[in-house]
């Protein structure tokens, strides 16, 4: 896929003045279903992935005025403790809930990479403000996939020369923290033939071992990359069907040692398998792990068990699941994340997929690498 086919239509349609909105019904937004500060949080990290990679001057003004959108409801969902409120109405009052530390893992995260990437002044105040506050709150991370994000975003800041007013010592011990707590899951749970970290493959399980080879590419150390590598290559079998199509675990029941859920599939979990196989192909250029973004790519335009396209190309939309039946017709703000961003991760290691639209197949170009 050309990166000139890549199209914001649908994301800046979900958007309004205070951020992302979380349904849809079809292709127009479901008002009543209010905001979800998890979308709002990756959706700056969507648009950072692409104003990486596009050169074109009209769509990065189009995507620095979404971005603003997006960073502005992170500062007004982070609550004065520093985690961050998940779920709001359309009226902009807060859902009763329960803190959620994936929330809070990816608004941290979504942050940390907001003043990596950044290079106006403005903006990377506003991330670090958020980031000053959100570090004592990070310590109380307990969940295995805020942790993943958690490791990510430290990984990712211990690269820098530092945050203005976060104490890059307390950076790398949290970090160490986050790296050991999935170490310790991985050795309770995995054996010769259940390399995971917790009895069940459930949600956005590639975030894990990605967390983990992020981790790596830091700080080589062989206990780490046999971690991300052993789970990484278990994850890779479990999500492959017949003929290398990427089958993500159904969320009709999750998978066990002894069952496995085929539907329904969502298009947050082939992402976050592009994501770990991309860190992976990062840190040992691998070319088999490249070849899992292609799949998880080639899933969005109908190389899936249901033969169909979830994403559409004309828009920038997918559909927000694959069932027995077919797709979900409704293309909400996570699935069509999900498309925006395995688009960029696949291009980001110029991975390209070229859809035959007339027979459904999709052919394979693999550029020179860029990392």
């Amino acid at each position: 896929m050309a990166p000139s086919v890549i199209k914001f239509d649908h994301l800046e349609r979900m958007t309004d003045d205070t951020g992302l909105l979380e349904h849809s019904l079809g292709r127009i937004p479901r008002r009543r279903e209010g905001y979800s500060t998890d979308d709002n949080a990756r959706a700056i990290w969507a648009c950072l992935e692409w104003l990486a990679l596009l050169d074109d001057q009209e769509t990065k003004e189009r995507l620095y005025r979404l971005l603003d959108r997006y960073l502005a409801f992170l500062l007004w969902a982070q609550n004065d403790d520093g985690t961050f409120h998940n779920n709001f109405f359309f009226d902009r009052t807060k859902e009763e809930e329960t803190p959620s530390d994936d929330c809070f893992g990816r608004s941290f995260w979504a942050a940390a990479i907001a003043y990596r990437q950044l290079d106006d002044a403005a903006r990377r105040e506003a991330a670090a403000d958020m980031l000053r506050r959100a570090l004592p709150a990070a310590w109380e991370l307990r969940s295995l996939r805020g942790v993943a994000w958690g490791l990510a975003a430290c990984s990712g800041l211990l690269k820098e020369e530092g945050v203005p007013g976060v104490d890059k010592k307390e950076l790398a011990a949290l970090a160490g923290r986050f790296e050991r707590q999935l170490l310790e899951a991985y050795e309770t749970h995995a054996d010769g033939s259940w390399r995971w970290y917790e009895p069940e493959l459930t949600y956005a399980n590639g975030v894990l071992p990605w967390s983990l080879w992020t981790a790596y590419r830091r700080m080589p150390r062989q206990e780490v990359r046999k971690a991300a590598e052993e789970s990484l290559n278990f994850l890779i079998e479990k999500m492959s069907g017949p003929a290398g199509v990427i089958r993500p675990i159904g969320n009709r029941g999750w998978c066990s040692r002894r069952y496995r859920a085929d539907w329904d599939q969502q298009p947050l979990d082939v992402m976050k398998l592009a994501l770990a196989a991309r860190e992976a192909y990062w840190a040992t250029e691998d070319k088999r792990y490249r070849d899992v973004v292609r799949r998880c790519l080639a899933w969005f335009y109908g190389s899936n068990d249901g033969r169909v396209p979830l994403a559409d190309r004309s828009d920038g939309s997918c559909c927000d699941g694959l069932g027995p039946n077919g797709p979900n017709p409704n293309r909400g703000a996570e699935s069509t994340l999900s498309y925006l961003l395995t688009a960029a991760i696949a291009q980001s290691i110029s991975v390209e997929v070229v859809v035959d639209e007339s027979i459904n197949n999709e052919t394979v170009r693999m550029a020179g690498t860029r990392v």
